[in-house]
């Protein structure tokens, strides 16, 4: 085959599938936009992520708030997967 020929069958090829796709594009129905789901419940409030917003804004004083080292002890259980009863029968030993 010629180098010319194989280039008009190229051409050929290539117009072929932009055809199709235009098409298959063209012929698509579009789908209905679905409204997003409502939480099926409004989020609740954590008590223990107020009080640890409110030692983060103490900033260097957080370390001597009684109240912080609690929040931050609590945290530190709840990260680790420890119940509260836990924590505190290992402080004790």
């Amino acid at each position: 085959m010629e180098g010319k020929t194989l280039a008009r069958i190229g051409a050929i090829v290539f117009v072929a599938f932009a055809i199709t796709a235009t098409v298959i594009e063209l012929t698509r129905e579009d789908e209905p936009a679905r409204a997003a789901p409502a939480p099926a419940f409004a989020p609740s409030v954590d008590p223990l992520r107020a009080e640890q917003r409110r030692c983060q804004q103490l900033g260097e004083a957080a370390v001597r708030d009684t109240e912080c080292l609690a929040v931050w002890a609590e945290t530190r259980d709840r990260f680790l997967g420890r119940a509260p009863s836990d924590a505190a029968s290992r402080d004790e030993e």
